[in-house]
């Protein structure tokens, strides 16, 4: 399945409360006018209308700011985020139930990890409320990701689901063996999602020394080799390459520079010791 990304068109009627005011003067005047808001504020109507002009006001300020944000990206951008958001609503409700909480999960991931603003918020919002109603099934998303995004994409993928099921308070078994399934489907590794499990793993547990950690951060064991730990750090900086990401959005590759800072810092810390042992 080909999936295009449908843009949010922009509300129309912005000046409907103002095309009717005119009606009014055009044929009435302005006694009419002032008979129709008499009226309104006799019959106690002036405050559930008011209200619900402000309502319609807001909503349309919404609608306008998310169709201008999705407009300024590009579309491969826009088509990875509604890939994303679409496989994380759909993962969540393999269990029949998307929980509030598993909603919340999601939109502080964007919110909080990749510093999403008040505007891409409001796009994240919409994307979580089309992917409710979606039909498409985890197996067409991950296939459309997979035929449309190079390798180190998928990888960044997988990276980002972990990092959102690793959120949660528990992570069980069956959610476990969920992810080696889609790290499989989209052509990942072994090796590459040993790595991202285990980073993802030590994040979550704080319970391994700062010794390991920079070990895990390289997808490694603890005593690897001078060689090991160079291979590994050579493959992850060609992976997680800021320049890898850079076509997904700023937000992408302001993740990817994070990560790199991450991979450089465990690498130089275990050169140090290798060299000084």
């Amino acid at each position: 399945m080909q999936y295009q990304y449908r843009y949010h068109q922009q509300p129309g009627c912005g000046g409907c409360l103002l095309y009717f005011v005119l009606l009014l003067l055009l044929f009435g005047g302005a006694p009419l006018l002032l008979n129709v808001v008499g009226f309104l504020l006799f019959s106690g109507l002036f405050t559930i209308i008011m209200l619900a002009v402000a309502f319609w006001g807001f909503t349309l300020y919404i609608r306008k700011k998310v169709s201008a944000y999705e407009h300024s990206q590009t579309e491969t951008h826009n088509v990875f985020v509604f890939l994303l958001v679409n496989i994380l609503i759909r993962i969540a409700k393999l269990d029949g139930v998307i929980t509030r909480d598993e909603i919340n999960t999601i939109n502080n991931f964007f919110q909080q990890h990749l510093r999403y603003d008040y505007s891409q918020m409001q796009w994240i919002k919409e994307l979580i409320k089309e992917a409710q109603a979606s039909t498409a099934t985890l197996e067409d998303l991950l296939a459309e990701f997979r035929g449309r995004f190079a390798y180190e994409q998928r990888l960044i993928l997988l990276e980002l689901i972990y990092q959102v099921t690793f959120t949660n308070q528990t992570v069980s078994r069956e959610e476990m063996e969920l992810l080696d399934r889609i790290g499989s489907f989209l052509g990942i590794s072994a090796f590459d999602h040993q790595s991202v499990k285990a980073r993802n793993q030590y994040r979550r547990q704080q319970t391994a020394s700062s010794e390991e950690n920079h070990y895990r951060v390289l997808g490694l064991s603890p005593g690897a080799s001078a060689a090991e730990i160079k291979k590994a750090y050579r493959t992850l900086s060609m992976q997680y390459h800021p320049d890898k990401a850079a076509h997904l959005g700023e937000e992408f590759r302001a993740a990817a520079e994070e990560k790199m800072k991450e991979i450089n810092m465990a690498y130089q810390h275990l050169q140090r010791k290798l060299n000084n042992g």
